[in-house]
């Protein structure tokens, strides 16, 4: 089931949107008795609507009558009349953006192509419909001379707030949280609202100025006839002939108030405008120029070649920046892996690397995975959105012995190609696992049957590869060991523990492929699935020997592995065993991304032995310590 609430501004936009709802129905039941035009009110209605209780703030400050009759002189100042007249713009201008939004989205035209589309359908909503059509009655003429006059105001208001919009919704759609190029997530509809509040405060300046020359018109007053004769009677002596205190409103030119028998409006929009020619065309140009800038400084830093088809709905790691080259494919394995398709969650106690039981068919060995999404807790506190073979990290054991014939299907239910590797054994090529060079990557939904004959013996493992960067560090690995045919040759020791090390990066709540890159580096490290104090704790006698089998399942680091307590036996090297010759004394094996270390450490004292990595920060949980280390540590408990 898709989820809207990923991250927790998903919890505030959804309160945002239920008190915007709040207020939205509180302008238009209001403003239905407000004594003004209809268009006005639906321009409230619609600019509430994108911006909540900003909207509603702006219809209380400068349009709501305060009491009975006194909407004319209330709504006289300048101020309020600029803000009248950007509500106009905003209303009809961000109809159409938003509506060209939604649209573009779903056909994934690219971001530039996005802003153009959503600048024409702005204008031509703001010019042809919301000013043209819906303002003809008041303005008088016909449409097409409502459409000539109402051109440059229309298209200096539009720049400024297009300047405003532009890099607002360009940043916040394609910056660290890009479901906001989707229209199906509240996020989407957030910055649409943050966009519309950017563009009213660059419009609102060129329209106090074009409402104070008589080119635009600002707020205005409509009552029954009736009611003007009587207002008009009454307040004779202060108003002295004048419509609403605006010096040359409307209602003073019949020209361009033919109704105004049946209103008195303050438009303070003159019959002929005092803006000179160079005044309009100047400010069309600065118009213009603002424009531009908001329009392609955008494309300085991110990559609006790219369209919600491309990158919608990811979401990158916090620390991380696109920049203007970076490939839609490059986002995609940096993103998160997506919560909302977490098919299983376990508690803290769950382990991983459990042995995988088999079926015997005609003598061949049968085994099954399955690569799913899970929730999978690294420590009590910290849950990881991960990538699982059979819902445990690390996956399952795969157990078999030299000269086995093995048969091993792969079911893929991840939300992308996958395949397995089985690194370092001797196989058919075709097996290989090699994505697009030895197999078709296995589709979501599909499976692959492996099969081949072990002819080698030691400790390996198993892994993707097909985009290993990426699903490999969210979780999908685990050990192959191999029995020798002969056991003799097996070099023994009292007890075996493997150790398969990962890095993983975890932040605000939210599971990212850790890599050794700018924004990508991993906060959290872990030994079998878990980060210390909730690794296993090996328990054994003192006298006794541990075979410690290090495995480089991680993919970004290597990790020098010490023992306390004395020096270890090296006895075997990427799963071959060392003549006797050839082993060596150490404490300290650096295990790089797929290599492997047997080792066989003896219990020369009692007491607690850590196992650890030696570099100091992989030793740590998010940069803190918990009961003396983190991470890479285990204990060895000698009684």
């Amino acid at each position: 089931m898709h989820s809207l609430f990923v991250l927790p501004v998903d919890y505030y936009l959804a309160a945002w949107f239920a008190l915007t709802a709040a207020c939205t129905l509180y302008v238009a039941i209001d403003g239905a008795k407000n004594p003004e035009p209809s268009v006005m009110k639906w321009g409230f209605v619609l600019v509430t609507l994108y911006t909540g209780p900003f909207g509603l703030l702006l219809y209380v400050l400068t349009d709501k009558e305060p009491r009975p009759g006194t909407h004319e002189q209330f709504v006289r100042p300048l101020w309020k009349q600029g803000v009248g007249s950007t509500i106009h713009c905003v209303a009809g201008d961000a109809t159409g953006i938003i509506l060209a939004a939604v649209i573009v989205s779903s056909l994934g035209l690219p971001m530039w192509l996005d802003l153009i589309v959503e600048y024409l359908a702005g204008f031509a909503f703001g010019l042809f419909i919301f000013q043209s059509l819906f303002m003809k009655e008041m303005m008088g003429g016909s449409y097409f001379e409502n459409v000539r006059r109402s051109f440059f105001p229309e298209f200096i208001s539009m720049n400024f707030m297009m300047a405003g919009m532009a890099p607002v919704m360009t940043f916040l759609m394609m910056g660290h949280d890009m479901r906001a190029m989707v229209p199906t997530e509240l996020i989407f509809w957030g910055v649409m609202s943050i966009g519309v509040m950017a563009g009213f405060a660059t419009a609102y300046p060129s329209n106090v100025w074009m409402v104070a020359q008589g080119i635009k018109h600002g707020l205005m007053t409509e009552r029954p006839t009736e009611h003007i004769a009587s207002d008009a009677a009454s307040h004779q002596h202060h108003d002295h002939g004048e419509h609403s205190g605006m010096g040359e409103g409307a209602a003073a030119h019949p020209e361009n108030g033919p109704r105004a028998d049946s209103r008195a409006a303050a438009m303070h929009m003159h019959a002929t405008p005092e803006a000179t020619s160079a005044q309009i065309a100047a400010f069309s140009l600065a118009s213009l120029v603002l424009l531009a800038t908001g329009m392609l400084a955008p494309a300085n830093w991110v990559n609006m070649r790219l369209s919600a088809h491309d990158v919608g709905g990811l979401i990158m790691p916090p620390g991380m920046f696109m920049f203007r080259d970076t490939s839609a494919e490059a986002m995609r394995e940096m993103s998160f892996a997506d919560s909302r398709l977490v098919g299983a969650q376990f508690p803290i106690q769950t382990r991983g690397d459990r042995e995988l039981p088999f079926k015997i068919d005609a003598g061949v060995k049968v085994f099954e995975l399955a690569a799913s999404v899970i929730r999978w807790r690294i420590l009590p506190e910290v849950a990881v959105d991960a990538y699982a073979y059979n819902n445990q990290i690390p996956g399952p054991r795969i157990h078999i012995r030299e000269g086995d014939k093995v048969r091993i299907r792969v079911r893929n239910h991840l939300p992308e190609a996958t395949t397995v590797h089985w690194h370092g054994l001797i196989l058919p090529n075709a097996m290989d696992g090699a994505s697009e060079i030895t197999q078709a990557p296995i589709p979501p939904s599909g499976f692959f049957d492996y099969e081949f004959t072990a002819r080698q013996h030691g400790t390996y493992f198993y892994h993707p590869h097909a985009e290993p960067d990426r699903s490999q560090a969210l979780g999908l690995y685990g050990a192959l060991i191999i029995d020798p045919a002969d056991a003799a040759t097996e070099v023994r020791a009292d007890h075996d523990y493997v150790i398969q090390l990962q890095e993983w990066l975890w932040r605000d709540g939210l599971t990212f492929p850790a890599m050794p890159m700018d924004g990508m580096q991993p906060n959290y490290f872990t030994i079998n699935g878990k980060a210390y104090p909730s690794t296993e704790t090996v328990r054994m006698k003192l006298g006794e020997t541990l075979k410690v089998r290090f495995i480089g399942t991680n993919n970004g680091f290597i990790h020098p592995m010490h023992i306390h307590g004395g020096p270890f036996e090296v006895v075997a090297r990427d799963g071959e065993t060392l003549q006797k010759s050839a082993r060596y004394l150490a404490d300290t094996v650096n295990v790089g991304p797929g290599q492997r270390y047997d080792v066989i450490w003896q219990a020369r004292e009692r007491g607690k032995w850590l196992i650890h990595c030696h570099i100091p920060h992989h030793t740590s949980n998010d940069n803190t310590e918990t009961k003396g280390g983190g991470g890479l540590m285990a204990v060895i408990e000698v009684e």
